[in-house]
């Protein structure tokens, strides 16, 4: 008996280094991104609603654009594309400065509404002027109208 036990933990000792030898890098990526995924969909929902809508949607989208952050972050771990990469590296910088610029806010915003919000980041923050429209408001840029 005590052989047949020795044996079977020896057998799923072998089975571990097959599994490890055969898992790619691309498992280890796609467990990572499906971890950070997790991460930051549980971190938005701990933000909870606190009525006002102003400070939810930033209360909420901090954790999406780290989630983003991380999520790029991956693709310079993992990725081969140089242009992929090269966006991944826009995508950190640009998400960085935006979640600064909403803790921020929400900072002001949490302590009581701001009727002079003056030095906080106009509409188009880190991204550019927005489009001109024929009706004088800003679209979604080249994502479309």
């Amino acid at each position: 008996m005590k052989r047949a036990g020795r044996a079977a933990a020896l057998s799923l000792a072998a089975l571990g280094l097959v599994v490890g030898v055969l898992a790619s890098p691309e498992d280890d990526f796609a467990r990572a991104m499906h971890e950070g995924m997790t991460n930051m969909t549980a971190e938005m929902e701990r933000a909870g609603m606190s009525g006002d809508p102003d400070r939810d949607f930033l209360a909420m989208m901090i954790p999406h654009h780290a989630g983003a952050v991380e999520m790029a972050r991956l693709e310079l771990v993992h990725g081969r594309d140089p242009l992929v990469r090269r966006l991944a590296e826009e995508i950190i910088a640009s998400q960085a400065a935006e979640i600064q610029a909403m803790r921020a806010r929400l900072a002001v915003l949490e302590k009581g509404q701001d009727a002079d919000p003056g030095g906080f980041p106009a509409i188009h923050g880190t991204r550019g002027a927005p489009p001109a429209h024929s009706n004088g408001q800003a679209g979604s840029g080249a994502l479309g109208p």
